[in-house]
């Protein structure tokens, strides 16, 4: 099993902005430094533009900003959401990118998902058109990335052109990683079609904190459109994304993931949202628990990954055998710039206690 992180990033919407990218984004570096020298193999960093608790619509900057507090670890935009950026702009961002990492950059690509991102860019995403204008822009970074010109894109949503030398200019910039960074898609909606989409292109499969009735339709998902491109695939590949908090005993770790920002997010966003969305059934351990039930305290006790690196590392072994197994345990990052120790606590036991317990469990299958 895989160590990661995923960095939404997560902060209280009520502090002013420029306090934020101050204090809240230098502890998210912070914590990408720690992972790094805890040995976790990636850190992904989310794309939104309304949605006040995830103040980074550029994760591209962030992944800048880390590359020289890091090493070895991959730095991974998770995702740039396609519809909202011109391919061209992007394709070469993520070249640049890929040279200043030193090809330490795997990318995510995503359709979007919060509502009111859609509007601000004229989309109007009742239609879907936002899985073809990913599909389209996601068909012109690879060819800028792996095509050389002259060559002219023309469709539906964007016309490209990579023109003839004209007194020594010219396209040029190719990413680091030939023929280009492995690639991911997120998907979010049940049995999605991103997912399915990624299945037939071989790329890697990233899924949100839901149970494992969710997450197993999200594999069956990925399968079937391997299966349609003649494709085989590993469970290796599969990024599984879950609330994480470990401490020293059970009655701490649950105490603070009850009475901090990761409960604070869930009750005045999270399960808000899931509410509206009627996917509160993804939260539940069993069907037959009554919606009102879903709180912080059920999530703590039955979705989210808490307690003692023995309780974790249990909990873990059972999410992997319900879906079958995944590769790569990508830790949902929470806000404790008022308490950072604990969550360095978190990561550092959840690395060096959890993780072995856990291939030691595996072991005995």
């Amino acid at each position: 099993m895989q160590l990661g992180m995923f960095i939404m990033p997560s902060h209280p919407p009520e502090r002013v902005l420029s306090e934020a990218y101050s204090f809240d984004l230098d502890l998210d570096l912070d914590v990408v430094e720690w992972a790094d020298q805890l040995g976790y193999s990636e850190v992904w960093f989310g794309e939104h533009f309304t949605a006040p608790w995830e103040p980074v619509p550029a994760p591209d900057l962030l992944i800048a900003a880390a590359i020289n507090r890091t090493r070895q670890i991959k730095l991974c935009p998770g995702a740039h959401l396609l519809p909202f950026h011109h391919p061209a702009a992007l394709a070469h961002r993520l070249a640049q990118l890929d040279h200043m990492s030193g090809g330490r950059m795997l990318v995510g690509f995503g359709a979007g998902s919060v509502p009111t991102d859609f509007p601000l860019f004229g989309i109007d995403s009742s239609t879907g058109v936002q899985r073809q204008m990913m599909a389209e822009a996601l068909e012109i970074v690879l060819k800028i990335w792996t095509e050389d010109g002259p060559w002219r894109y023309e469709g539906e949503f964007w016309t490209v052109e990579l023109a003839e030398e004209v007194l020594g200019f010219k396209p040029y910039l190719k990413p680091l990683q030939q023929p280009h960074p492995p690639l991911a898609v997120a998907g979010l909606s049940e049995r999605s079609s991103s997912l399915r989409f990624a299945g037939t292109r071989g790329y890697i499969p990233l899924s949100l904190l839901f149970n494992p009735t969710y997450l197993k339709g999200h594999w069956d998902a990925y399968e079937e459109g391997a299966a349609a491109s003649g494709r085989t695939v590993t469970r290796d590949a599969w990024r599984i994304v879950r609330d994480v908090f470990v401490a020293d005993t059970d009655d701490e770790a649950l105490d603070i993931a009850r009475n901090g920002n990761q409960a604070r997010q869930w009750v005045e966003g999270n399960l808000p949202l899931n509410r509206a969305a009627g996917w509160t059934r993804f939260l539940k351990h069993d069907p037959a628990v009554a919606d009102e039930d879903i709180d912080v305290e059920y999530l703590a006790r039955h979705l989210w990954l808490v307690g003692s690196p023995d309780t974790v590392a249990q909990k873990l072994l059972d999410v992997y055998d319900a879906v079958g197994g995944f590769g790569t345990l990508l830790v949902e990052e929470y806000d404790f710039v008022d308490r950072p120790q604990l969550w360095r606590r978190s990561m550092e036991l959840l690395a060096t206690e959890v993780i072995p317990r856990f291939d030691k469990l595996l072991a005995k299958r």
